[in-house]
């Protein structure tokens, strides 16, 4: 079983910046894709952004070249770099490895 642990959630003003994190625990996740996905309120989950055991990364035409995702496999993390935040990146993220979900960060991005 996975444990996943999300952070760096927050309010912050639009134009800022967040840096996400999802630290696991129970598996070493080195050789499986990892991935970060958002919800907003009254809306269904979407993807956010992926990265694959290799390094390789997928985005969200809405985030792309705003957002960037790492990974540490060392530390058994993964990271969300959000910059120029806008108001309808305020939502829910979720981090997903193995087919489990962490609890989730609310990033709330006022006008």
């Amino acid at each position: 079983q996975v444990q996943l642990v999300e952070s760096g959630g927050g309010l912050v003003q639009a134009g800022g910046s967040l840096r996400l994190s999802c630290a696991a625990s129970g598996r070493m996740l080195s050789i499986y894709a990892m991935g970060w996905y958002r919800q907003a309120p009254g809306k269904q989950r979407e993807m956010v952004a992926t990265i694959t055991s290799g390094g390789s990364t997928n985005y969200a035409d809405s985030v792309k070249g705003r957002f960037t995702i790492s990974r540490d496999n060392a530390k058994n993390t993964v990271y969300l770099q959000m910059n120029n935040l806008k108001p309808e990146d305020t939502a829910v993220y979720y981090c997903v490895a193995v087919g489990n979900w962490g609890q989730g960060t609310q990033v709330t991005v006022s006008p």
